[in-house]
């Protein structure tokens, strides 16, 4: 595999050539990150929309109309904490799990498996009905946070050539970062909007 550093058997060590092909694929593999940067920042923002929580949460919609001065009075509710936290400890579980498959089939297949979960929770989670496809949309979208935070660093590591694996393995917390950035951009686009609605 081009940019693997390879160790003969007491002889020197024979670096991999930086390619395009690796920096091309580190990227891609990077993009792992955007999951978990950007799930872990539209939480916070879609708790607080009168239309998702008039839809899913309607008491605590009620509680936000009546209660001013305290936010913890006003989204003191179980299951909506149990939405926001489903993804977190999913995360951490299958975290476990993911290490067990990256060890026994690879890291490429983890990082498939971790985009078949990520695309199926946020395909329940857009055509949600009740709170109960909610929080299942969630834990898969956790399941496939965990697999790609596994499997993405040990992936870049892998393919990186010693000279710039610092570089290439710094790709995966920027997109984190950036998945963060993304998430509160959306979020405040659409609170604005709902501002400049009379929201």
């Amino acid at each position: 595999m081009p940019g693997v550093m390879v160790v003969n058997n007491g002889g020197p060590e024979i670096e991999g050539k930086t390619t395009i092909y690796v920096v091309v694929s580190a990227i891609m593999a990077a993009f792992g990150g955007l999951m978990f940067g950007y799930d872990n920042g539209i939480a916070g923002g879609v708790t607080s929309m009168d239309d998702f929580l008039e839809k899913f949460f309607p008491d605590v919609y009620q509680k936000k109309q009546i209660v001013q001065e305290n936010n913890y009075c006003k989204y003191a509710n179980q299951k909506l904490q149990l939405f926001t936290s489903s993804l977190y400890l999913a995360a951490l579980f299958f975290s476990f799990v993911a290490s067990r498959i990256c060890t026994k089939h690879g890291r490429r297949l983890t990082m498939r498996l971790a985009s078949i979960f990520f695309l199926a929770g946020a395909l329940l989670d857009a055509f949600a009905l009740n709170i109960e496809m909610l929080i299942i949309g969630r834990i898969l979208l956790g399941v496939g946070v965990g697999f790609a935070n596994q499997a993405v660093p040990l992936f870049l590591s892998e393919i990186a050539p010693a000279k710039i694996r610092g570089s290439l393995n710094v790709l995966f917390q920027l997109c984190v970062t950036i998945g963060i950035l993304v998430a509160n951009l959306v979020n405040y686009a659409e609170r604005t909007s709902t501002l400049m609605d009379g929201g």
